[in-house]
């Protein structure tokens, strides 16, 4: 392996876009071990990847990704393509023994998840999973004040992830909405996000579920023109696979009750991610629509003192900011990508493990087909 991480990047749609400006970034910020090359981007359609190549600064283009990740030219290989494809690319990407950044879901089923852990203990290779949320400073310092004891012990969580861009009826029949493809509604695509921040938070993970998943509109216009995430439909209706919405609630090892959201039908949300963890010393609350400010309550402060305080989470000691901006200059949505790969490229320096890891990702998954089974069961607990 040379200096130079030479990287491939599989997919180049939304998420690829994200990536790719990580990709481009994330040196150009952070001093990191080791350069970067942004060697290939690969997708199905030629003419569209090539222009994603162009426009994010790949060096080439590629339409098959089982020659990509064999290459001997590839450290990296990068997967942001839906999800019932992960297993099969992180997988052979693993075996030709590349070190493998995978987007959430880790897969769309428990048992593909599986053989993406086996794969990556045999392999000798970094594996890390893009929940990115994780890497926004704001909840990376509040992981840290949890960890530390200033909100004591987790008494109770609610966490809720709500967007509204299916609540027109006529929005067509995109990849999310087929099972076989997306694996899971917004419980899977938002839910999850939910699921591992309460985990990552608090330190502690879900161990039974009891809750309900509902699909509100059941079919939809064909897709005949995939323009971002909506596409156009036509006349042409088809079935909708996945849930709409995911109501549950998840009993953590800690023994405190954590209550979940996951809906696309939450009408003038755009993409509220809400987390709200209470302690018996204290609380902390976070909200992604306000993504730079953490809301911290000290219960243990003078009772005419007492009050939630308005962190705004953008000082150079704060996670990740020594390479940004001035104090109070903010920052956004894709600037965790780049932490993401400030954080794979120094695990890779030095050998360890960053997280989320695989096992992470697979945990997650099983948390989310508990509250399948649940809801397919009255609602039953279930445990994960």
């Amino acid at each position: 392996m040379t200096d130079t991480l030479r990287v491939a990047l599989v997919g180049y749609g939304f998420m690829g876009a994200a990536h790719s400006q990580a990709w481009r970034t994330a040196p150009r910020v952070f001093d990191l071990p080791r350069a970067i090359d942004m060697s290939v981007i690969v997708g199905r359609n030629a003419d569209a990847v090539a222009a994603s190549a162009e426009k994010w600064g790949w060096r080439e283009s590629a339409t098959d990704w089982r020659d990509v990740v064999t290459r001997d030219d590839i450290d990296i290989v990068d997967i942001v393509t839906p999800g019932h494809s992960h297993d099969e690319i992180a997988i052979a990407a693993l075996k030709a023994g590349k070190h493998v950044l995978c987007e959430k879901p880790l897969a769309n089923s428990v048992a593909d998840a599986d053989r993406m852990v086996d794969a990556a203990h045999g392999s000798g290779s970094v594996a890390m999973l893009g929940f990115t949320y994780r890497r926004v400073p704001a909840l990376s310092r509040a992981r840290d004040l949890i960890a530390e004891g200033r909100i004591g012990t987790v008494q109770q969580v609610r966490a809720a992830y709500r967007q509204d861009w299916l609540v027109d009826p006529e929005a067509p029949l995109s990849w999310r909405l087929k099972k076989d493809e997306a694996g899971a509604g917004a419980l899977g695509d938002i839910g999850g996000h939910a699921v591992d921040l309460v985990q990552f938070l608090t330190g502690q993970t879900i161990e039974k579920v009891s809750g309900v998943i509902e699909t509100i509109v059941k079919e939809r216009p064909v897709e005949t023109e995939r323009v971002g995430i909506a596409g156009k439909g036509g006349d042409e209706y088809g079935e909708v696979t996945v849930d709409d919405l995911a109501i549950f609630t998840g009993r953590l090892s800690g023994g405190a009750l954590a209550a979940f959201e996951a809906t696309r039908f939450a009408t003038g949300r755009k993409n509220e991610l809400t987390v709200e963890i209470s302690g018996d010393k204290g609380a902390i609350a976070f909200n992604l629509e306000d993504m730079n400010v953490l809301r911290v309550y000290d219960r243990t402060a003078d009772d005419l003192d007492q009050g939630f305080t308005r962190v705004i989470v953008t000082e150079p000691g704060h996670p990740y900011l020594e390479g940004w901006w001035p104090a109070g200059h903010l920052l956004g949505y894709e600037h965790a990508f780049s932490h993401q790969v400030k954080d794979l490229v120094e695990a890779i320096a030095d050998g360890s493990a960053p997280a989320p890891t695989f096992d992470e990702g697979a945990q997650v998954q099983r948390v989310l087909e508990a509250v399948e089974k649940s809801s397919a069961d009255d609602a039953r607990w279930v445990a994960v």
